[in-house]
């Protein structure tokens, strides 16, 4: 299993990014449905969940029973197919912990579904919510942004972002008067601390806010406006990628994008790279070759993932 690095940028976290499936509506002995996991600020969560989702997690580093968070792009089937059996399974693993799935529009009609599948005994609280385009967590440490994309079913891409915090001036907080020590500390978080009598502000000690890591996932969508909105300035974009540009028109006829369309948004975004993934499983080597050329002919720092592919973003 190869692991990638990108990004030498020092952060307060790393990202570990996990591609449980790369393919697109039809799977192979190689590709995978759709599922990508990431770890970040000590969560598991994962984005989309494709037939055999957790089956690629056993073959992977991922925790079923850590994953906290599920955020779904859409409902056709080789995206959601995964997620009941998923449920299911960590219950009969003694699951206790919440999950929290979100999705756009129709989320509580698939919930209803799922429980309605057989005997289901899904014994552990289970939150579905039903969103929109716009923040849907924000914390101290991260932000996720939701919005609508161009496909043929409401659809949503996902941004996570790092809230980083401005460097520390060591020097001016010793000129200030401050000792070493867990004065530092607070200032750094943000409060205020008294030196012999005199209390010292945290911007008196701060430098400017700095820009943390962030990963924006496309789900399935047709380049547009809005998709590279959210994926501005982009540590790492995922794109969908399902076609070659020889096949632009199916691409618009399905409402999906092509390598270019891929590289055209990472490039548009100011993305730093770029991973193509829900690749057509109709396409040979030669074909995923020719991709990858025509992708980084528009945006050159472009790769293609492949099954349980791992990378970290720091």
């Amino acid at each position: 299993m190869n692991i990638y690095y990108f990004n030498k940028y020092k952060s307060d976290y790393i990202m570990e990014i996990t591609f449980l499936g790369t393919s697109s509506a039809v799977h192979s002995k190689e590709r995978n449905h759709p599922s990508i996991a990431l770890k970040a600020f000590g969560e598991t969560w994962l984005f989309d969940c494709g037939e055999a989702t957790q089956k690629q997690i056993i073959s992977s580093n991922i925790s079923p029973m850590k994953i906290s968070k599920i955020f779904l792009t859409h409902y056709h089937g080789d995206h959601i197919l995964g997620l009941p059996g998923l449920l299911q399974s960590m219950s009969l693993n003694g699951r206790e912990s919440k999950l929290t799935i979100y999705g756009p529009k129709g989320l509580h009609k698939l919930k209803d579904a799922i429980y309605s599948l057989g005997y289901c005994a899904i014994e552990y609280p289970v939150e579905f919510r039903e969103i929109n385009t716009g923040i849907i967590e924000d914390n101290d440490k991260y932000f996720i942004q939701a919005q609508r994309v161009k496909h043929n079913v409401p659809t949503l891409a996902y941004a996570v972002e790092e809230k980083k915090k401005p460097k520390f001036l060591r020097e001016k907080a010793l000129e200030l008067g401050v000792p070493e020590g867990p004065a530092f500390g607070l200032l750094h978080n943000g409060e205020e601390v008294e030196v012999d009598g005199e209390i010292i502000k945290p911007e008196q000690v701060l430098g400017k806010p700095r820009k943390g890591i962030k990963v924006t996932y496309s789900g399935d969508t047709r380049p547009c406006e809005e998709m590279i909105m959210l994926a501005l300035d982009s540590t790492l974009l995922i794109h969908e990628s399902t076609f070659i540009q020889e096949e632009n028109a199916n691409a618009v006829e399905h409402s999906h994008s092509t390598s270019v369309d891929a590289a055209y948004i990472a490039r548009e975004s100011n993305s730093k790279e770029l991973i193509l993934t829900h690749i057509s499983t109709r396409y040979t080597k030669e074909h995923e070759n020719i991709m990858l050329k025509e992708a980084k002919e528009v945006f050159k720092n472009t790769k293609l993932a492949y099954d349980l592919l791992e990378i970290e973003v720091k």
